[in-house]
This record gives C-alpha cells, sequence and structure tokens, in this order.
C-alpha cells in the first residue's frame, strides 16, 4: 500500500475526528443549558456524530489498507471545499484557509498515480502485474 493512501487515511481519520469532537462539544453545551435551543444542539450533534464517524471510519480504513474508505474519503473533501470557501468569504479566514488546504492535500493524496493505481489493482487482476 502506497504512502499516499496512508497519508489520505490519517487526514480523513483526523477530520472525522474533528467531527466527533464537536458532536460531543454540541451535546455538553446542550446539557449544560449553553444554547439556546436544546434540540438544535442534540440535532446537529447527531449529524456531526454520524458524518464524522463515518469519515473517521474511512480514514481509519484507508490507513489500514482498506479500499471501501476511498469513496468516502473523496466525498468528505469534495465536501469540504466549499466549506472552506464559505469561511474564507465570511471573514473566517484563520479557519477556512486551513480547511481548505486540508482539503486539496486529501484530495491530492487520494488521486495521486500510486494511490490510483493501489485503488485499481482492488478491481483488475492484471494492472500491476508483470506480464
Amino acid at each position: 500500500m502506497p504512502g499516499t493512501v496512508r497519508g489520505a487515511g490519517a487526514l480523513a481519520a483526523l477530520e472525522g475526528a474533528v467531527g466527533v469532537i464537536v458532536a460531543i462539544v454540541l451535546v455538553v453545551r446542550g446539557l449544560s443549558g449553553a444554547d439556546q435551543s436544546k434540540v438544535s444542539a442534540y440535532g446537529t450533534a447527531a449529524w456531526f456524530l454520524i458524518l464524522g464517524g463515518a469519515v473517521l471510519a474511512a480514514g481509519m480504513g484507508l490507513f489500514l489498507g482498506r479500499r471501501w474508505g476511498r469513496a468516502i474519503a473523496v466525498i468528505a473533501q469534495i465536501l469540504l471545499l466549499p466549506v472552506s470557501w464559505y469561511m474564507i468569504k465570511g471573514d473566517q479566514l484563520q479557519f477556512g484557509i486551513p480547511l481548505g488546504l486540508v482539503a486539496l492535500a486529501g484530495l491530492v493524496l487520494l488521486f495521486a498515480p500510486s494511490s490510483s493505481r493501489w485503488m485499481a489493482q482492488g478491481y483488475d487482476s492484471s494492472i500491476g502485474s508483470a506480464d
């Protein structure tokens, strides 16, 4: 398994872990009464937990050499790009620029030639063989 896949897996796992941490923070804020609407806090927490958990699992899967994690990781990176753009346009440069750079780095790693060859080997046994 190429290092680009491991790197992409590590990035995706980090992104997923951040999503799970945000879910925990939202639940704690909801329980403490910091949010005006506890229903909103819990619903948003559930959303972050589900999506963050899926991205975390995909990242861990990629890091361990499981091909199934690539699709989820690619979708996560693509969805993070407009979020980054929205943050940059909303004068949140300190969050938007790093997020955009991480998402772009993830896409570069996921679509690097060595990553694509590794992914293709799972579907065609003739790819990469010495004929």
